[in-house]
């Protein structure tokens, strides 16, 4: 769990408004994909057998969720481009497509839980499904709290 904290300490310095937005997307994919293999082997603590189970899945797994995070990207490029001459149909079709991000989350969620509890179990799939939630967590804490509140610009 110590290397959790470390991942959530280092994306915690950084500001998406503060620096190009693409430094900071790339900051953050690396940050992560570079500590969440071992944070995951640190915590699961699988044997041979499961860990041959599960690097499998887990692999097509976050190939799925970095597509999804591609899109989510795109959120947020557009909202920073769109920032300074925000429109209500802009507000509303960023905040639209933050939440079809969330559901599709979500839903490559629970389609891969059910992999993992069949090639492993359904306790030791909901024990690593926990820690990524709780990985995920972290990664949208990081983002909310370095993304300003949207504001229509004024009108001087």
């Amino acid at each position: 769990m110590k290397k959790l904290f470390l991942i959530a300490f280092l994306l915690s310095i950084t500001n998406v408004f503060a620096q190009d937005v693409d430094s900071y997307i790339e900051l953050l994919k690396s940050d992560i994909k570079t500590n969440k293999k071992a944070i995951i082997t640190e915590v699961m603590v699988f044997t041979e057998k499961e860990s041959e189970a599960f690097w499998p899945i887990y692999n097509e797994y976050e190939y799925e969720l970095s597509k999804l995070a591609d899109k989510r990207i795109a959120n947020i490029k557009d909202f920073s481009s769109n920032f300074d001459s925000l429109t209500d149909v802009k507000a509303n079709d960023l905040l639209m497509n933050s939440f079809s991000f969330l559901e599709d989350r979500l839903n490559l969620n629970k389609k891969y839980y059910k992999k993992f509890a069949e090639a492993l179990t359904p306790t030791v799939a909901a024990k690593y499904m926990q820690l990524e939630h709780q990985i995920q967590l972290v990664l949208d804490i990081n983002i909310a709290a370095n993304l300003p509140l949207m504001e229509k610009p004024s009108t001087k």
